[in-house]
Formats: C-alpha cells, sequence, structure tokens
C-alpha cells in the first residue's frame, strides 16, 4: 500500500468528451502525473483536454458492434481493458467518475484481474439523479455504491441526495470540482474582441452539450428579453440533442444575425474571457464546472437556483440564480447587471476570487490524493 509520499499507481476510467466528468476526469489524471504518479487513463476516445505529461499513459476501449447485439456491449468491454491495465501496470487504485456503468465495470474487472485493487467512485449527478433512478438501473447504481472502497460527490447537494435516495448507510466524501486558474482567467483580447462583436455590443455566451436538462432554448429567450435593453450578441457554444431546438427558436425570435452557433471551442476560456455575462439555465445541475470556468475568466454568472449550483456561484456576488423558468426574472437581473459597469466588475472580481481561493486546481488535487492515500490504507 502507498505511504504518504510514495508514488501512486492508478488508472482513471471516464468518457472522452466535454462533458464536466471527462474533463475533470483528465484534468485530475494530467494533475495527479505532474505530481510525480503514474497515472493511466482508460476511455473509449481520446479525450477532448487530454495533453502529454511524463507519467501518463492512455489506454483505450475497443467496443464492437456485432449483428447479435442490439446496443454494443461496452460495460464488458471496458470490464475487460480495466483488468488488462490493473494486471500489467500493478494497478493498485482504480478511480472511476459515473457510477454506472464504470463502477460496475471496474469491480468486474478486478475480479478478472484476480486483484486486490481498491475503487473510488466519484458521482457527478447525471449518475445518480437521472439515469441511475430509473427503475431499470437503481439497484446496480446502488450496488456499485457500496461496493466501491471509496465514494465522493462533487457537491454537499449531490452527496445528500444521493444519500437519501439510495438509501446509503456510508460516507460520500465531498470532494468539489476544480479548474487550473492560470488557464482560466480574463484576458484582454482586442483583436478577438472585434471578431465577435461590434464597438458597444456585449458579448453573452452558453456552453453545454446542449442536452434538454440544459434548457439551452431558454438562453434564447433570455437574450431576446435583454437585447430589448441592451445591444448584445450571443454565442452558443456546444453540440447535442437539443441545439436543433434551440437553432429554432433563434429563428423564430428573428434572432438569426444575432445569435451565433458554434461546435466545441477547443480553447474555450479565450471566448470566456471576452464575455460579459454567462447564461446558463440548467434544470439540474450537481456542480456547474462551465459556470466556474467562467467566474474564473471575470464572467458574471445568470443561471437558476438549482441542485449544487449555490454552492460554486454567490448569489448576488459573483452572479445571479433566479427560480427555475423564471424568464423575466432572468431579464431584468441580466440587463440590470449589464448596464451597471460598476457591479458588473465587483461581480468579476468576486468570481475571479471565488475560483482561485476555493476551487483551483492547486487545492483541489491534493484533497483527492489524500483521499485516495485513506482509501488504500483502509
Amino acid at each position: 500500500m502507498s505511504k504518504s509520499g510514495e508514488k501512486l499507481r492508478l488508472a482513471i476510467v471516464c468518457y472522452p468528451t466535454f462533458g464536466g466528468s471527462g474533463v475533470i476526469a483528465t484534468e485530475l489524471g494530467q494533475a495527479l502525473a505532474a505530481r510525480g504518479h503514474e497515472v493511466h487513463i482508460i476511455s473509449t476516445g481520446l479525450p477532448a483536454r487530454l495533453r502529454p505529461v511524463t507519467g501518463l499513459r492512455f489506454h483505450r476501449v475497443q467496443v464492437i458492434s456485432y449483428p447479435l447485439f442490439e446496443y454494443p456491449p461496452y460495460t464488458l468491454a471496458l470490464a475487460t481493458k480495466i483488468a488488462d491495465v490493473i494486471r500489467e501496470a500493478h494497478i493498485e487504485l482504480v478511480h472511476v467518475h459515473y457510477a454506472i456503468p464504470h463502477s460496475i465495470a471496474a469491480l468486474l474487472g478486478q475480479e478478472m484481474a484476480d486483484c486486490r485493487v481498491k475503487i473510488v467512485t466519484t458521482l457527478h449527478g447525471t449518475d445518480a439523479q437521472l439515469i441511475g433512478l430509473e427503475p431499470s438501473y437503481r439497484e446496480v447504481t446502488r450496488y456499485g455504491m457500496i461496493r466501491s472502497s471509496g465514494l465522493t460527490a462533487v457537491s454537499r447537494y449531490l452527496a445528500e441526495a444521493s444519500v437519501r435516495e439510495f438509501d446509503l448507510k456510508r460516507e460520500v466524501r465531498v470532494i468539489p470540482n476544480f479548474i487550473d486558474t492560470r488557464l482560466f482567467r480574463r484576458r484582454n483580447d482586442p483583436r478577438l474582441r472585434r471578431k465577435l462583436a461590434r464597438t458597444g455590443e456585449k458579448i453573452l455566451i452558453h456552453v453545454s452539450n446542449f442536452r434538454d436538462v440544459k434548457r439551452p432554448w431558454e438562453v434564447v429567450e433570455i437574450f431576446k428579453g435583454i437585447l430589448e435593453s441592451v445591444p448584445a450578441r450571443l454565442y452558443m457554444v456546444g453540440e447535442g440533442p437539443a441545439r436543433q431546438r434551440t437553432e429554432m427558436t433563434a429563428h423564430r425570435l428573428g434572432l438569426d444575425d444575432r445569435v451565433h452557433f458554434s461546435s466545441f471551442v477547443e480553447q474555450v476560456q479565450e471566448w470566456l474571457s471576452q464575455a460579459d455575462l454567462l447564461v446558463h439555465p440548467s434544470e439540474m445541475e450537481s456542480f456547474g464546472l462551465v459556470p466556474l470556468e467562467a467566474m474564473s475568466c471575470g464572467v458574471p454568472v445568470l443561471a437558476y437556483r438549482v441542485g449544487g449550483l449555490p454552492e460554486v456561484v454567490e448569489d448576488g456576488g459573483c452572479g445571479h440564480l433566479v427560480a427555475t423558468g423564471d424568464i423575466d426574472g432572468a431579464v431584468a437581473r441580466g440587463s440590470a447587471l449589464l448596464t451597471d459597469k460598476e457591479q458588473w466588475e465587483a461581480f468579476s472580481l468576486r468570481g475571479q476570487s471565488i475560483a482561485r481561493e476555493k476551487f483551483s486546481l492547486g487545492r483541489i488535487v491534493p484533497r483527492y490524493e489524500r483521499y485516495f492515500r485513506e482509501v488504500l490504507a483502509s
């Protein structure tokens, strides 16, 4: 077992997408490798933010398509890869992001490898609040949580909800998401600003995976109201099933020349740095990584008061939180903020301060490191 100061040998399992869990898993792996640990990232594709770091290796899961299977057997292919990595790299701890299917695949991989490795599961929200509560998945989700050696959640709200909904008789350690505040910081780029908006126009931005739960079409509705008193442009960044409805909303409201859609931007911090307001009307949010990234870039946040967001966004300090579906309230708060330079600057500075003091990579990664050692020693 690793003791304090000794190198950890761990595998991290995640989805390769731009979603919060994939981003956090990748950044955590890179940060731990930079701290001298041996890290193996396992995923179906190269994670979006993965970059070369000494001590970090990537392992791709090959999922086959076969006429017999209506759906590709991802969980079984993942379990096999986890077992292979455990044996080949002498892994002592597997850290999975999402209870299902990743914790189940890790448990199966552990059995196949016939090694007494520890498994830590991090809950991000979708696994515990949406899919995991479906009757077809509730029991297996709970099983993954119970059988994990360690269990964490990205917010106090999610930890308490998971304990309640799944009747857990164990601790769910709260370790919040984090960002690299050196990367996500305010940068004045007049050239990019001129590219995104005309002189005198405010820039509003929304970044998500365009799932229905994010309500991206309501971003456009809120923007329509703000536009009545504030000259502005809106940038909708991302891809997903609700994008078509969102584009149709912009067209229906006559905003084709004011609302701009873009696929995921690799250097999203550069766009955030030019923005004046992040609009984030999600109906469910276990943490709110995008709002945190915006805050770190000095962008005030306009969002619904849901889930773990109040643990990240200080209402009236670095942004405004309104009731879910309160379009008029969001319009009023957003318009007032964008026309009050003094308050906007105060919100911008406060957001940057919160990001640095509470959610920086340097503060959160050591908490994961300590927790891993605690689990290994138990």
